[in-house]
């Protein structure tokens, strides 16, 4: 099946009509998006947006062999006034089927938000799903994993988390980022995003093929977050994992019943993290990356991982013992696993120099445990005021 993507934006648009922000004001040439549209083979359109016929010329296509024209999501008002010729639009209710002459295939998925996805099998036999804006499959769904996805991953990323849980994707399914808005930036940081996830966006107007991989992105197996305090380097973590299933979080500073302000601290990330998220709270990270049948690790943070490290080899009164072996054996370890793992660390050597021995001992050592794990991951970046900084891959 070729699928025309005649929209890829959000329901508004991007840049959104009248808004002011820095996104939509940087949504320029291919980064401006019209609202999501589908044109299958020609012959079915998924979603009616103004300036349909207009979109479809400006990506060398024609409405005129459309068939069939169904609705994703609910509309206000009376339904969009379809171009002269083509069927009045529909959109059909949960579990129904339909046929085309063409041979196409459609299945209403139903999903967690009001509206209707479909599941579209071509004469070919290949497999696309498509879902609309905010949206998650309301069922574990069925059948062979999708060639094609076509979905909200800034919006809904735990809908592609339940679709590669449920088996509905696999390493060759080809994972396309649509109902794009302006809650990320536009352009550099968007593709950044969406490739950690596996996933892509495509400019309007651009045509795929379910079934062709070639353009599947190759996901890392480790990264090195590193920032400052409140740099974002913790959510940008979480971010690159939101759409994998069952991720083990391991919270390497502990318990600390004595100190409020850490519970609200700890609290809050646990908030932040998504509900199928398990916890692990340890600092024996060995054994966890040598797990290679386990899933996603998310390692938060390393620097607390050090104070415990130093704190068992009596470094802070006097020479450390067995310290550096500690940290050989954790990057070796890195450097073994099999796992996806996203670690984060602080970056504490470009401010003032501490007054203390322990203070600048803990410096140097965490500067030498960053440079260590660096060296052993895929992706390295560097989070500053909310900002990401790829430093490697």
């Amino acid at each position: 099946m070729e699928v025309t993507l005649l929209g890829t934006g959000a329901p508004a648009g991007l840049p959104s009509p009248g808004c002011p922000c820095a996104a939509c004001a940087r949504a320029l040439g291919p980064e401006a998006r019209t609202a999501t549209a589908l044109l299958i083979d020609g012959v079915l359109l998924l979603d009616l947006t103004p300036g349909t016929a207009l979109s479809a010329a400006r990506a060398g296509t024609s409405l005129g062999g459309v068939q069939q024209v169904l609705l994703s999501h609910p509309h206000s008002g009376p339904l969009p006034e379809p171009p002269p010729g083509l069927p009045p639009p529909v959109r059909l209710p949960d579990g129904r089927e339909l046929a085309l002459l063409t041979g196409h295939r459609v299945r209403a998925v139903a999903v967690d938000v009001p509206g209707t996805g479909y599941a579209v099998t071509g004469p070919d036999g290949g497999r696309l799903l498509y879902l609309p804006p905010g949206a998650a499959p309301a069922g574990n769904g069925d059948g062979p994993p999708y060639d094609l996805c076509l979905l909200d991953v800034t919006g809904r990323p735990d809908a592609l988390a339940g679709l590669r849980a449920a088996g509905a994707t696999a390493l060759t399914t080809d994972l396309v980022a649509v109902h794009i808005g302006h809650d990320v930036p536009p352009g550099a940081e968007l593709h950044r995003r969406l490739a950690a996830a596996g996933t892509r966006a495509v400019p309007d107007g651009t045509t795929v093929t379910a079934g062709d991989f070639r353009h599947v992105p190759d996901l890392p197996r480790r990264t090195l977050v590193l920032g400052g305090a409140r740099s974002g380097k913790s959510a940008e973590a979480e971010r690159r994992l939101a759409a994998f299933p069952g991720v083990t979080y391991v919270a390497t500073g502990g318990r600390r019943a004595d100190d409020p302000e850490w519970t609200a601290r700890v609290a809050a990330h646990r908030e932040r993290r998504p509900a199928s998220w398990t916890t692990a709270e340890t600092c024996d990270l060995v054994p966890l990356l040598a797990d290679g049948d386990g899933p996603p690790l998310l390692i938060d943070c390393l620097a607390l991982w050090l104070t415990d490290a130093m704190d068992a080899a009596g470094a802070w009164d006097g020479p450390p013992r067995g310290l550096a072996e500690r940290t050989s054996a954790l990057a070796a370890a890195v450097r073994a696993t099999r796992r996806t793992v996203v670690m984060v660390s602080n970056e504490v050597g470009s401010g003032v120099v501490p007054a203390t021995r322990a203070g600048r001992l803990f410096r140097d050592e965490l500067g030498r445990l960053n440079a260590a794990v660096a060296a052993e991951c895929e992706h390295v970046l560097l989070a500053v005021a909310g900002t990401v900084l790829p430093l490697r891959g």
